[in-house]
């Protein structure tokens, strides 16, 4: 039997874009078996959260592997919103998220869960990467290619782990890892996956990037300088708990 995976949908106003590419997702894991999807609603005001749940019904009743979705009361951030469909599942061996956008398309969501299905156990974390963010493989506004380099530059550098990418939107990770970290992750905005990625590295768990063919959604709800200084704040956040705790 394959590798089994919970791949997590996180999604804050995103009844507008995520139909398309969810209904591809499905289609396309549903040939691979052995996986579940679960579309995690973080907290949007009632008007989209029922566009949500008109719009998610016919596809729950189409696939058998889209679970029921979860519609959390109250917003608690993307890295909140994939904690909280991850902590809903207890036996698959990989726990994973992919953007509502469709940035990510199915083809590599399948790619990198059959990357993972090739190791004897699951035990390294698989970070698709837009590695080169200047390559033809990767359409994106010039200004956000240079941020997310300076980025992936600044998180290498203030937590000495070698990234180019920590913030693509599909990752993969040993359910057995997440649950050694889980305890210890407190940010739940923009910037989870930093502090995903300095617990998973210092719980001992290799985290491999994985280049992927990534092309820029319009409709984002990031904000350029607003929410690259918080996740700046909060990378030097992780680094200052690091400090203070002993690692294994």
């Amino acid at each position: 039997m394959p590798a089994t995976v919970h791949l997590v949908i996180p999604c804050y106003q995103e009844s507008g874009r995520i139909g398309p590419f969810l209904q591809e997702l499905c289609a396309t894991t549903q040939e691979l078996g052995g996986i579940t999807i679960r579309v995690v609603e973080d907290g949007s005001e009632p008007l989209e959260v029922q566009r949500m749940r008109s719009l998610l019904a016919p596809l729950v009743r189409q696939h058998a592997h889209l679970l029921d979705p979860c519609f959390l009361p109250r917003n608690l951030g993307k890295g909140g919103a994939v904690y909280a469909g991850w902590d809903m599942e207890t036996d698959a061996d990989w726990l994973g998220f992919v953007d509502a956008d469709g940035s990510c398309s199915a083809t590599e969501v399948a790619n990198l869960i059959r990357r993972a299905r090739q190791q004897a156990a699951p035990q390294t974390a698989l970070f698709a990467s837009r590695l080169d963010q200047f390559s033809g493989q990767v359409r994106r506004q010039w200004k956000r290619r240079l941020i997310g380099r300076v980025f992936g530059l600044l998180v290498s550098f203030v937590l000495g782990i070698r990234i180019h990418d920590s913030q693509c939107g599909l990752k993969l990770v040993p359910r057995s890892a997440y649950q050694r970290i889980a305890p210890s992750l407190r940010i739940h905005g923009f910037a989870f996956d930093v502090e995903l990625l300095a617990a998973l590295h210092d719980s001992g768990c290799v985290v491999e990037e994985v280049p992927i063919t990534w092309h820029e959604t319009p409709g984002g709800h990031v904000h350029l300088v607003r929410d690259s200084w918080r996740m700046a704040r909060d990378v030097w956040r992780v680094r200052q708990r690091r400090r203070r705790s002993p690692r294994p």
